[in-house]
């Protein structure tokens, strides 16, 4: 059994998209997953994946993700693109980060479905935008904005650099509560 992290893209921001954690928790349940629990009112939904059998050769994630997402729109009445990462794959992005932490809620990890376009973000200037600064990892972009995330400019530049890729941020106090829901 793999125990999974489904982080919802653009919920519950300024009133639209609404996904209540309680519903998006039977949205979850519904699809005969376990141990489902949901942080914050951001679309951040922890939940152990039941058995199943999966056609030979085909990606585990891509098939979750896939039918998450089918089974959100048919709930909500609009697309939600969903990044996912499993306990390991959590970890890994908490163990890679780069860089050092000050203010964990002045720190922001980008998570990614695929690998960031490395040649993309090496044309962001980064230092153009300092004292923020920006490295890329696995399948996430990692951000210091010690002046606040509401302020930032330099993940909206990273943004703008990866084009159409899907992605979401937390905090890094959000990336650590998400790990210890992972490990559960």
């Amino acid at each position: 059994m793999t125990r999974w992290i489904a982080l919802l893209r653009g919920v519950n921001v300024g009133g639209r998209r609404k996904v209540p954690m309680a519903e998006l928790r039977e949205v979850v349940a519904g699809l005969g997953h376990t141990g489902v629990a949901t942080l914050l009112q951001s679309g951040n939904v922890a939940f152990t994946e039941r058995h199943r059998t999966r056609r030979p050769g085909s990606g585990g994630e891509e098939e979750l993700r896939t039918e998450l997402e089918a089974a959100l729109a048919e709930r909500f009445g609009f697309a939600v693109d969903t990044v996912l990462r499993d306990a390991a794959g959590m970890r890994a992005a908490v163990q890679a980060n780069p860089l050092p932490v000050g203010d964990p809620s002045r720190f922001l990890v980008l998570f990614l479905r695929g690998e960031p376009d490395a040649a993309a973000l090496a044309a962001v200037d980064a230092a153009a935008y300092a004292p923020e600064a920006m490295a890329a990892g696995a399948r996430e972009v990692y951000f210091d904005l010690p002046d606040g995330l509401g302020r930032a400019k330099l993940p909206d530049a990273a943004a703008r650099a990866l084009g159409g890729a899907v992605a979401t941020g937390r905090n890094w106090r959000t990336v650590l509560r998400l790990l210890e829901m992972a490990e559960e």
